[in-house]
């Protein structure tokens, strides 16, 4: 392990990290409530500690004996040796943070706290929670915990873990390093890797995450030359900022991360709530800013499963679309149908390589992706691995997949013969699937499928899905080049709260936005020089920060034909906002000529407090609310991956050529987004901003911002 921590001082400067090598590799341990009985807590950990022929100072505390398994023990914290690594507390709630001051006082530089009812048991358990988190940050001691199950370093044999594990070793090859809040989910992760004879360096559990959290155990694992990947469980990320740092800097390292974040349901929320004791942050806008900075998110626990064991063969997968080779045509049909399901794009094939395949299979073969083979496989058995290669050499392909019945164990190991090498070399993942479901397969196959590292599935679906991530984590590694440049400062900037209608529009005017031709009148004549000026017919709208939705108060009057009408319109809407909201001052009115028709669409803009601003494009009007139609994209996002953004709403269809209306100009909406992306960064007071309608015109002919709400912090 690279040496990037430094001990950490009496008192913790914030700026500087907790002493994470000698939580995690510690060279000195103590248990306090030490057992010789393996099936209780404390015997637990003492039993896997001998089991993994731990060679440094271990220390055992027990009240009641002197002695266990030949080892001395003292009667208190207080006796122990000052300095020591790591103290694993294994006492009652209620003594927990007596123990932790005894630690303190002895110069401990991290504890583990399994015992639970803190937090995530209600207030008082929190308040006890961060008293212990303020003593151990005012000290420099690291905590893993509470409510946790500790962890296991199979790198150098140290398993702090109360939970019985296997002795395993970490070989060679690449490893995947496992953090999760929960301690259930941290061990099917790691059954998970070593059933497909994948090595683990660190499995962590972080439980409520008082002091050390998941990002802060993330950033030190990736600094890791020999861990490959992360696979991550977490139901609240506590520093999203740094999260999102520590995810920059993996991908500088070439090192995914792969995550599973429940909480995307309002039960699923709940219940992340009650097992960290600790708000949710809103999930859609996490998931958009981990995505943009090529977290490979997951929904399933199988996802995380089979997207970690792509990553951890292939940790930098290029773009690109999915090619296929079987040797059974009910597979290749089915193929078509389950990859469109799961958003798995599948590659046209390039001229060079369609001829290339043609070469390889009769003539009566049809060539095309998915390639089925066939029977040529019994007559040719190399072709399993030529039409691997030829598949890998195509431009648009981007991962290939293997989907094969079994055939006899003969056949089965002229299969791996024939791929293995091809795979071996290759830059892009290959994935293998021998269908049959748990079927047993050869195991001198099995044994030279799980040796040569290639990903390997028994469900064709399964390994679809999981591609279908990893293609994803490729094209977001791909985009983290393509990025909108920030934008200039406006002039002016209301000052906070909800701003009124025209300086909006005027916010707009400044970032190159269109809005409808008009101005402020604060008089009915005024009101009539700018309709005249304008042209009839116009709209007329009352102007106050008071006024959020106009239309309720009367205080919208569209398609006035003249001034008698426009006079008469003045009359009743102040007569109507002095109805329904007695004492209100209007600003004035917004006079604007009234906007041809076109598609409405609306684009926003949010600031989250804690992941940073997102921009949001969708139907307009009422249908936002009524088909949640809406996609939401990071704030500096490229004009070209807007477009691409906005062709994947669900209402996308309207955007072309529909029932004789033109084409839409997706261009001039991909525009407004990035402007708006960009104020959002480089103006941090404006926390939401709703552009609702943007009526849209045919291509070429642009778009206008009929309606404006900035709200200003």
């Amino acid at each position: 392990m690279a040496d990037t921590m430094t001990t950490a001082p009496k008192t913790l400067d914030p700026a500087k990290p907790f002493d994470l090598d000698r939580l995690l590799r510690p060279r000195s341990i103590a248990i306090v409530g030490a057992s010789p009985d393996p099936a209780s807590i404390g015997g637990g950990v003492l039993a896997n500690l001998e089991l993994f022929k731990y060679a440094g100072d271990l220390h055992l505390v027990s009240r009641s004996r002197d002695e266990i398994n030949g080892r001395p023990c003292v009667k208190t914290i207080g006796d122990l040796p000052k300095g020591v690594d790591v103290v694993i507390l294994i006492v009652p709630q209620v003594a927990i943070k007596d123990s932790v001051l005894a630690c303190v006082e002895r110069d401990v530089a991290g504890v583990i706290v399994y015992s639970s009812g803190f937090a995530e048991a209600g207030e008082e358990g929190r308040r006890q929670q961060d008293e212990l988190a303020g003593i151990c940050r005012k000290a420099g001691m690291a905590m893993l915990g509470p409510n946790c199950m500790g962890y296991t370093n199979y790198v150098d044999g140290i398993p702090l873990t109360f939970e019985p594990v296997d002795l395993r070793g970490v070989g060679e090859r690449s490893r995947v390093a496992i953090v999760a809040q929960s301690g259930a989910t941290a061990a099917n992760i790691r059954f998970a890797m070593h059933s497909r004879e994948i090595a683990v360096s660190y499995v962590i559990a972080t439980g409520n995450e008082a002091v050390i959290a998941a990002e802060d155990l993330v950033g030190w694992l990736i600094e890791d030359k020999d861990n490959a990947a992360v696979a991550v469980y977490v139901e609240q990320v506590k520093n999203p900022q740094k999260f999102l740092t520590v995810a920059r800097r993996a991908r500088e390292l070439g090192k995914p991360i792969v995550m599973l974040h429940p909480g995307s349901s309002e039960r699923g929320k709940q219940a992340a709530q009650s097992h960290t004791g600790a708000l949710a942050g809103d999930h859609a806008l996490m998931q958009t800013a981990v995505r943009n900075e090529a977290v490979a998110l997951v929904e399933t626990t199988d996802e995380l499963f089979d997207v970690t064991a792509i990553l951890a063969r292939y940790p930098s997968p290029p773009p690109g679309e999915a090619g296929i080779v079987t040797n059974s045509g009910a597979i290749r049909g089915l193929c078509f149908d389950f990859c469109e399901r799961v958003g798995l794009p599948i590659a046209t094939l390039s001229d060079e390589v369609h001829a290339e395949l043609a070469t390889q299979v009769p003539p009566y073969v049809h060539v095309d992706n998915p390639f089925d083979i066939g029977t040529t496989g019994f007559s040719n058995p190399g072709i399993f691995g030529t039409s691997t290669a030829s598949m890998l050499k195509d431009p648009n392909v981007g991962i290939v997949f293997l989907s094969h019945a079994g055939g006899s164990p003969p056949m089965q190991i002229k299969k791996s013969d024939a791929i293995i090498p091809v795979a071996a070399t290759a830059t892009k993942p290959v994935i293998l699937n021998i269908v049959g479901d748990d079927y047993p397969l050869d195991p001198t196959f099995m044994k030279a499928v799980r040796d040569s590292g290639i990903p390997f599935f028994r469900s064709p679906e399964r390994a679809m899905r999981a591609m279908a991530v990893v293609m994803n984590y490729a094209a977001a590694l791909a985009a983290t080049k393509d990025r909108a440049p920030e934008g200039g400062r406006i002039a002016k900037l209301p000052p906070s709260g909800l701003v009124v209608e025209y300086e909006g529009k005027r916010i707009l005017t400044d970032l190159g936005i269109h809005i409808p031709k008009g101005a402020l009148a604060r008089s009915i004549d005024e009101a009539a020089t700018i309709a005249a000026d304008v042209g009839y017919p116009v709209v007329m709208k009352a102007q106050a920060a008071e006024l959020a939705h106009k239309s309720d108060v009367g205080g919208v009057i569209v398609n006035i034909a003249d001034e008698p009408a426009l006079r008469a319109a003045h009359d009743k809407m102040y007569a109507s906002i002095a109805k329904h909201k007695p004492g209100l001052k209007l600003d004035g009115v917004l006079i604007e000529g009234m906007a041809r028709q076109g598609l409405e669409m609306v684009v926003g803009a949010k600031r989250d407090p804690q992941w940073g601003p997102v921009v949001l494009v969708g139907l307009g009007g009422v249908w936002i609310e009524a088909l949640a139609d809406a996609r939401l994209l990071p704030a500096d996002i490229s004009r070209e991956r807007a477009i691409a953004e906005i062709h994947k709403l669900k209402a996308s269809k309207l955007l072309g050529p529909f029932r004789g209306q033109p084409a839409r100009d997706v261009e001039a909406i991909a525009d407004v987004v990035v402007k708006l992306g960009a104020l959002m960064r480089s103006e941090p007071q404006i926390v939401e901003v709703d552009i609702n309608p943007l009526v849209v015109y045919g291509e070429g002919d642009g778009a206008l911002a009929l309606d404006a709400l900035f709200v200003v912090q």
